[in-house]
């Protein structure tokens, strides 16, 4: 940015008020219009690229700046001609580079310049009918590629997006070719493919499939109906050029140029992978924008019409899309949209939308949880009530909540209250103690506990539900190491102990690692043998690095090798997590840090990680606790985050190679050049060029010449860490999802003779499963909220030794878990379909587990092959 438009900015920012819902849009347009003829002469260029920015990233303020840019068409023309030309390579230039939120954006934008008499309305209905061409001809069979529907539907979007804006003055000067627009938006609706996203749903209602839903395309185009019936009235979209109409009617009105859509993508392929990798890389790139959830009752949620809803949202969204990064600017324009209601339980719906959009929020969690903290401090007196009703009626219903989403909730909630003194009506809550310790509400406040602790401390969290003294019970163990080898002067002391406090002399001692290892090896190993040795060590050098994070990576980094030594195989890294588990048993934050520090290290192997995750002992804990997943979360993560940093380095260092190899040619050139320029001495030739210029351009050549070398080996290092990561991930796909088909096929109840899949929501009476041992003890607790069943299968054992309504929980957690993975590496998936077909989904695999493990590619299979 200039000097001169920052400070062009400055005296507008100083001169012109906000302009708001309640603000008096003429004087306020009155003002800036006043500062920008006053800075014309001087700051043309800066004008020209304020309003073009202002109205790219301040879009619910377009119908301003096209006013602005309306009333400086009266008194140059050339000027507006400007922004429209370069309006429409702009949006030339989003369409082929695949900008969705820039050409929404630009087409809106139009419909803002179009109302304040600066385009021509038929130019409007040009663009709208050159990306409906496009549309139809990408469902097309043969002239497109349906596989490509997300960039059709986008299309169709856009124009539907833009008519709240645009609309009314179309059907006032233009009805007729208005009217085909929206024949042809039917027309289109008809023939494409309903979009059924019910793997992306944050509430899970039940298994089966909603034909009578509409799709966000079809909830739309119903929306644009209602305003078109309605004579296109929208409250929400402020209309300022009416108040300067008498003085725009007299502008000349330019025709905007016509843009042309990207071909379509055509294959030649038969392969239903290849089309439903393209179907993937389709939706990829024109993601759904929102899924609305609809948390609260209609008699709490504003009264607004459908149009007015979505425009409402736009705004909202695209103030978080703009703002990213400035929360505090952020919550100032959220709270001060151009609409004349309140929007406060639609603003917290929206962002709520957005923090469990699946399968990721836009951005990162952290920028969401800032941005509502920002909003109650902003609206103290409307805004935390409205959180707090959203919080319990999302509550209400966690039971039916995706499991990654219900993580998502536990970690804003916990860090939402460590920003308001961990304050929360818990005896409201407190009934949850009484449920069974799987039932889901009870798990939520147990995680949200546990959360808290790691953003403050024991006794602090215990202070803070005092009023609710019996969620104490729900409280985590006190963190805090739990060492074996502890001397106890009332306990006898062994060789463990013996040998742990001699290790412990020797670090302190600072003996070598090679020392160290030597004394392992002699005097524990051949005694004691190589499982006792790793529980000696692991536990003595954890205990040592116990005191902070910062001494466990430095115990780790000098004593690492010692490490893995003793566990070179994954036989003795599932021994070292167990002694790890042990350890730091009251803490489920530093298990996770200690087993991520040492897949770091690679102490442990992200296998090694899969296969202790699906032990017996976690399986136990999949639907009870979150300390397996954050686990796994994490190892996969970290794998796949290390194959995305190499490609980026390798793409970096091929950039590089090429400016290496340019730099070389041109300093060997010089050279050469001067070696050429020859003069004659005593009747012989010799370069002209004195020598020591002559040293220096070699000593360049040389020095250019062995940065392209040092490069390239850079580069094929790196292609091979690259090659090694990619077969890691596809390891571990392969291992993560034999596992899970392992566990769960275990687990899961039959499929009925008739081939009726089980639906898993507690009570479902069509549900049966085996009868497990009859020694072991029948559960009294069997249905999720804690009251007995006095069906068929009351008191009912399965063979895992769970009550039927707990062995339902645990099917519906661990296949939740399935399905979020599944979301997650949706790419990663479809890089392996043809090895997860061959080698894990081979057999009568149950529908239950294909439909979970599938889930994330369910959008993108066209035959329901893997369904």
């Amino acid at each position: 940015m200039s000097a001169g438009w920052r400070t062009l900015l400055l005296r507008i920012g100083d001169r012109c008020p906000e302009y708001g819902g309640s603000a008096d849009h003429k004087e306020h347009i009155d003002i800036c219009y006043n500062v920008l003829s006053r800075e014309y002469e001087h700051s043309k260029d800066d004008i020209f690229e304020f309003l073009l920015q202002c109205a790219e990233q301040l879009p619910h303020k377009i119908p301003f700046f096209g006013v602005l840019v309306g009333l400086i068409n009266l008194e140059n023309e050339d000027f507006a001609k400007g922004i429209v030309d370069t309006t429409q390579a702009n949006l030339q230039d989003a369409l082929h580079n695949e900008n969705s939120d820039r050409v929404r954006i630009l087409l809106r934008f139009l419909c803002g310049l179009m109302c304040s008499k600066v385009i021509l309305p038929n130019s409007i209905i040009e663009t709208y009918e050159i990306l409906l061409s496009a549309a139809a001809t990408i469902l097309d069979e043969e002239a497109g590629n349906p596989s490509w529907q997300p960039r059709a539907d986008f299309y169709v979007y856009c124009i539907l997006a833009s008519l709240p804006w645009g609309g009314s003055e179309l059907f006032e000067q233009v009805p007729d070719e208005l009217e085909r627009v929206l024949v042809g938006i039917e027309s289109y609706i008809s023939i494409r493919r309903h979009f059924d996203d019910i793997a992306f749903s944050v509430f899970e209602t039940d298994e089966g499939n909603s034909p009578n839903k509409k799709d966000f395309m079809e909830d739309l185009w119903d929306r644009i109906q209602v305003l078109s019936r309605n004579g296109w009235k929208v409250k929400s979209v402020p209309k300022p050029h009416l108040s300067f109409e008498a003085q725009l009617v007299v502008g000349k009105s330019h025709r905007f140029p016509s843009v042309s859509c990207p071909p379509p993508i055509f294959t030649m392929s038969v392969s239903e992978i290849l089309k439903g990798q393209e179907k993937h890389e389709a939706n990829l790139k024109y993601p759904q924008r929102l899924r609305r959830l609809h948390i609260f009752p209609t008699n709490k949620a504003e009264n607004m019409q459908p149009v007015d809803r979505f425009v409402v949202e736009e705004y909202i969204l695209d103030v978080l899309l703009f703002f990213n990064g400035c929360r505090k600017e952020c919550a100032f324009y959220l709270v001060s949209l151009p609409v004349p209601f309140r929007y406060e339980y639609l603003m917290a719906e929206t962002i709520f939308s957005q923090l469990l959009l699946l399968p990721n929020p836009p951005f990162r969690p952290i920028y969401y949880t800032l941005v509502i903290i920002d909003l109650c401090k902003a609206l103290p007196a409307a805004f935390p009530s409205v959180v707090v009703a959203a919080v319990h009626a999302l509550f209400d219903r966690i039971s039916n909540m995706d499991t990654e989403c219900r993580t998502r909730l536990i970690l804003w909630f916990s860090h939402h209250l460590s920003n308001f003194q961990f304050i929360w009506p818990w005896q409201e809550w407190a009934s949850v103690k009484g449920l069974p310790k799987w039932a889901p509400q009870r798990v939520f406040v147990q995680e949200v506990l546990e959360r808290e602790i790691r953003l403050s401390y024991f006794e602090k969290i215990k202070q803070s539900i005092e009023d609710a003294a019996e969620l104490e019970g729900l409280l985590p163990p006190k963190a805090g190491p739990n060492f074996r080898y502890q001397t106890d002067e009332s306990k006898e002391s062994t060789d463990s102990h013996r040998l742990s406090k001699e290790l412990v002399g020797m670090v302190r001692g600072r003996k070598t690692t090679r020392d160290i290892i030597l004394w392992v090896e002699e005097q524990i190993v051949p005694a004691n043998g190589a499982k006792f040795a790793v529980g000696v060590v692991s536990q003595t050098l954890l205990d040592i690095g116990s005191k902070s994070f910062t001494h466990l990576i430095t115990v780790l980094e000098r004593y690492g090798q010692i490490i893995s030594k003793l566990c070179p195989d994954e036989k003795m890294q599932l021994l070292l997590m167990d002694e790890v588990s042990a350890y730091w048993k009251n803490s489920t934050q530093m298990t996770a840090i200690a087993i991520d520090r040492m897949m770091g290290y690679r102490l442990i192997s992200n296998l090694a990680i899969v296969k202790w995750v699906f032990s017996p002992a976690n399986v136990d804990q999949f639907h009870v606790s979150d300390r397996p997943w954050e686990i796994l979360r994490n190892t996969v993560s970290k794998t796949y985050n290390r194959v995305s940093d190499l490609r980026k380095e390798i793409q970096t260092l091929r950039k590089n190679i090429q400016v290496a190899k340019e730099a070389s040619a041109k300093a060997i050139k010089e050279l050469e050049e001067a070696k050429s320029v020859l003069e004659v001495i005593e009747g012989q030739p010799v370069p002209s060029e004195r020598p020591g210029r002559l040293r220096r351009l070699q000593a360049f050549a040389d020095k250019a010449k062995e940065e392209e070398v040092t490069t390239e080996d850079s580069l094929e290092a790196k292609e091979a860490l690259l090659a090694r990561g990619l077969e890691e991930g596809k390891e571990l796909l392969r291992l993560l999802f034999k596992s899970f088909v392992h566990v769960l096929t275990e687990r899961l109840p039959p499929v009925s003779a008739d081939g009726d899949v089980p639906n898993l929501r507690a009570g479902d009476p069509n549900v049966t499963i085996p009868a497990g041992d009859p020694e072991v003890a029948t559960m009294e607790i069997d249905n999720e909220n804690g009251a007995d069943n006095n069906g068929q299968l009351n008191g009912q054992n399965t063979k895992a030794g769970y009550s039927i309504g707990e062995l339902e929980q645990w099917c519906l957690c661990t296949l939740g878990y399935l399905k979020s993975f599944s979301r997650q590496y949706a790419t990663e998936i479809w890089s392996h379909i043809a090895l997860l077909d061959e080698e894990v989904f081979v057999g009568s695999v149950h529908p239950l587990i294909q439909k979970a493990a599938f889930s994330g590619l369910c959008r993108s299979i066209s035959d329901g092959s893997h369904l």
